[in-house]
């Protein structure tokens, strides 16, 4: 049950963007007088399809393989190689009659539909799905920075706010894709002003995981709450419990763990008083602290930001802006996570998902929050890629463009074809390296 449910959000993903992709194409000829021959979800691979009907100049339907779509324009040399179109006089209706510039849109009209669709997904899940954010100017007392922030050379109570000159809004920002792959933050400290540079490579180092994030900066305002008290042991002879809140060690605040730890250990082998919160009620205990450093609680850190801060909701406006950063975000990081595969810092198979590796991300479960925000990404990516200069995709088409549009000559069928064939070929070895790979990683190993 599982596999199926990864391999329907897989599919209802696919789905979703190769349509609007193609639509794009679709609705920008249409636009132009253009006409569109076939409007196919998924491929039609030797002739197979699931479903089609034919209404006014274009055919509709849906094909077998889910490893994309297309959209065939009249008089344009595409993946369907149809050259016999070309063989006759070119007609107002195709294409290759059009000027340019119009041509140029018809190309970009896929790319500017998956990236609308982006903005559209982060945006809205901003607005009804997380509401609300952490303002960055909230956290008044500073950041915590955990050995790993100190390394690089962070203190307790920075504040930090701008990432590479930007203003800072959002705490959040700080534990994303824009510090990971490399930034320049701006901190104030004791009312001077510096900068700390994150280096590019900072993903790499455990610290710099996403699903690390409390081992570089986090909140002040932490809790660390107790999930098992030792039997026998010091803290429950002193009347601790489970549930507890630790709050301060001899009068002093706690920030993290790490915090705990020290301040214990500073009264080895001597008595101190803890302070908890039980129930909404601050109670101290007098409680002994072993030669190790401990009073015998087993805890976990719970961030408590929407209990010392004031969250903001996020606005329609506010949401949009957002998410447009948000979209824009994932197509940068993407970008520097393809230079560093193209600079041999990062292996290939190790960063390439095919379609096994997206349904697993997608997950064994439904949830309609992590399906947008999945296919937001994916939105995103396809965008980017799509726009890469190989001959076969948009970005190739257009750079082809371009150049016409610059050298006022236009390229032969000839050349348009060859070059179709090469990128073609490489589209289809890079498909074949990541199902390949999936295989390898997902099911082999």
């Amino acid at each position: 049950m599982t596999g199926l449910i990864m391999a329907g959000q897989l599919i209802l993903g696919l789905a979703i963007l190769v349509t609007l992709h193609e639509l794009g194409h679709f609705l920008a000829a249409r636009a132009f007088g253009i006409r569109v021959e076939k409007f196919f979800l998924f491929f039609d691979a030797w002739g197979f399809k699931f479903f089609s009907f034919k209404k006014g100049d274009t055919e509709y339907g849906m094909g077998w393989l889910p490893l994309g779509g297309y959209v065939k324009i009249a008089g344009m040399i595409d993946e369907s190689m149809d050259t016999e179109q070309l063989a006759r006089e070119p007609q107002p209706w195709e294409f290759r009659s059009k000027p340019a510039w119009q041509r140029l849109i018809v190309m970009l009209g896929g790319v500017a539909m998956n990236v609308m669709l982006g903005i559209v997904i982060y945006s809205s899940l901003l607005l009804f799905n997380k509401k609300e954010y952490l303002p960055a100017n909230e956290v008044k007392d500073g950041i915590y920075a955990y050995k790993m922030g100190q390394e690089l050379g962070f203190q307790n109570g920075d504040k930090i706010v701008a990432i590479n000159g930007r203003h800072l809004e959002r705490f959040e920002d700080l534990l994303s894709t824009r510090i990971m792959f490399g930034a320049t933050l701006t901190v104030e400290r004791n009312g001077q002003t510096l900068e700390i540079v994150i280096p590019e490579n900072f993903y790499k180092t455990p610290g710099g995981n996403l699903r690390n994030n409390f081992n570089f900066i986090g909140l002040s305002a932490l809790e660390c709450v107790v999930k098992k008290v030792v039997p026998g042991d010091f803290a429950e002879k002193a009347g601790i419990r489970t549930g507890d809140k630790l709050l301060m060690v001899a009068g002093e605040k706690i920030i993290s763990d790490d915090d705990l730890r020290d301040k214990l250990a500073a009264f080895k082998g001597k008595a101190t008083m803890i302070t908890v919160d039980r129930s909404g009620k601050s109670i101290d205990f007098e409680t002994q602290v072993s030669q190790k450093g401990t009073i015998g609680v087993e805890y976990f850190i719970e961030p408590v930001s929407e209990k010392h801060y004031a969250m903001k909701r996020y606005t329609l406006s506010s949401a949009l802006v957002f998410g447009m950063s948000d979209a824009v975000e994932a197509v940068v990081s993407n970008a520097k996570g393809l230079k560093q595969v193209f600079t041999g810092e990062v292996k290939p198979s190790e960063s390439v998902q095919g379609p096994i590796g997206i349904a697993q991300i997608y997950g064994g479960q439904f949830d309609w929050g992590r399906f947008w925000t999945i296919t937001g990404l994916l939105s995103m990516v396809l965008a980017f890629m799509n726009i890469l200069p190989i001959p076969a995709l948009d970005g190739g088409h257009v750079i082809f463009l371009i150049i016409e549009s610059i050298t006022r000559r236009k390229f032969s069928d000839k050349f348009m074809e060859r070059s179709q064939l090469v990128g073609m070929v490489i589209v289809l070895a890079l498909m074949v390296f990541a199902i390949g790979n999936d295989i390898w990683k997902h099911i082999i190993n």
